[in-house]
């Protein structure tokens, strides 16, 4: 095994974690930031790091079709091109052969993918996939896919999910096994416990140094994909880390953690960051709302992160309404922080026996909402 999982303690099913990469350690349950294209959008690396986190995601689609795979290894890697030293994990562009399936065709061998960027040609397939990879420098690899799309019945799941287990199964003998390095193989199936456990029983007949969960968080909702996770979880192998790829909202990462997820990303907190929403202890808030507009408080007055700390809702309401790079910087950093400050908890508590107690203090303060304006100000 290249990579090494260490299951430090456990709480029901839940479990508290160390993965140790070429690169670093990395503490779980962990939180991965999305740096898509080489880069968390509107932070610093080190501004990344300072929030907690400790491996950001980066994607073998769109760093292959800009600045391109052989000049990101001419250049010493992605490590070193984007001046973040510590672990890094690359979706293998099996997303995108879903997400942008007015631009691809696939077959048996691939998919063939017409460029977002400028039209061009190009061509994936599992083999290819790794190979970009590689030459990326991930420490964490993951095999190619095909996330299977949503609504979807029980024969189109099942002939995806079985064309995903030939592909992981290319993946793995065109990997080459390096210290501190790692290949995930991605459990899919969609919402169907029986196609679920095919492909994990197809998956850990091969052998991964981990496992991923794939196609959930696609549409179905988030009964459905807990459901989904109860059947297909206690499956997996216990002494590999457990990955709930483009997961998600506070509440839904909460949930799979207690369901035994080791490994997290998604763009949700950036993105949001972009959009003028922030996430808090009592719920999301619109900073572009005028209620803000007057109002000296931080976001939220238990958070450090350097929004709460030096900047009112006041000013970033401001900034937000006159268009500022800055509002975006400020909530991305605020809400990437919270993501990781509810990591932090989640170790904690698995670590003191104590998760039920903090997912319940955890869904009762969200049910609260906002704090209301003081009347008198």
């Amino acid at each position: 095994m290249s990579l090494s999982f260490e299951l430090l303690a456990n709480d029901g099913a839940a479990r508290r974690g160390r993965i140790t990469t070429a690169h670093g350690t990395v503490e779980t349950p962990a939180f991965m930031p999305v740096g898509t294209a080489g880069t968390v959008k509107a932070m610093l690396p080190q501004s990344v790091a300072e929030t907690g986190a400790e491996i950001v995601l980066g994607n073998t689609f769109h760093l292959m079709l800009r600045p391109g795979a052989d000049r990101v290894a001419a250049l010493g890697g992605l490590h070193r091109f984007m001046n973040w030293p510590g672990p890094i994990l690359t979706d293998s562009g099996g997303f995108q052969v879903m997400s942008l399936k007015d631009l691809r065709k696939l077959d048996p061998d691939g998919v063939t993918f017409r460029s977002p960027i400028d039209g061009s040609e190009h061509r994936l397939t599992p083999e290819r996939s790794i190979e970009i990879q590689r030459l990326l420098d991930a420490d964490i690899t993951m095999s190619f896919d095909e996330c299977t799309t949503w609504p979807v019945d029980e024969p189109a799941a099942a002939a995806s999910m079985r064309l995903s287990m030939i592909w992981a199964e290319r993946g793995k003998r065109a990997f080459t096994e390096r210290p501190g390095y790692g290949l995930f193989g991605i459990v899919q199936g969609s919402v169907f416990p029986a196609l679920r456990a095919e492909s994990v029983s197809a998956l850990t007949a091969i052998g991964f140094d981990g496992y991923a969960v794939g196609g959930l968080a696609v549409g179905e909702g988030q009964e459905m994909m807990f459901s989904t996770l109860d059947a297909t979880v206690a499956m997996l192998p216990a002494d590999r880390p457990r990955y709930l790829m483009g997961v998600g909202r506070p509440a839904d990462i909460v949930g799979a953690v207690q369901r035994g997820i080791d490994m997290f990303d998604c763009v949700m907190p950036t993105r949001a960051g972009r959009t003028a929403q922030a996430f808090t202890r009592r719920g999301e808030l619109n900073l572009r709302n005028a209620r803000h507009r007057d109002d000296p408080r931080p976001i939220d007055e238990q958070c450090v992160c350097p929004a709460c700390s030096h900047h009112s809702r006041a000013y970033l309401h401001h900034l937000i309404r006159s268009e500022e790079i800055l509002a975006s910087m400020l909530l991305t950093w605020h809400n990437l922080h919270y993501y990781q400050d509810i990591m932090r908890g989640l170790r904690g508590a698995i670590e003191s026996n104590s998760l039920g107690h903090w997912i319940a203090a955890f869904a009762s303060e969200q049910d609260l909402g906002d704090i209301p304006l003081n009347p008198t100000r």
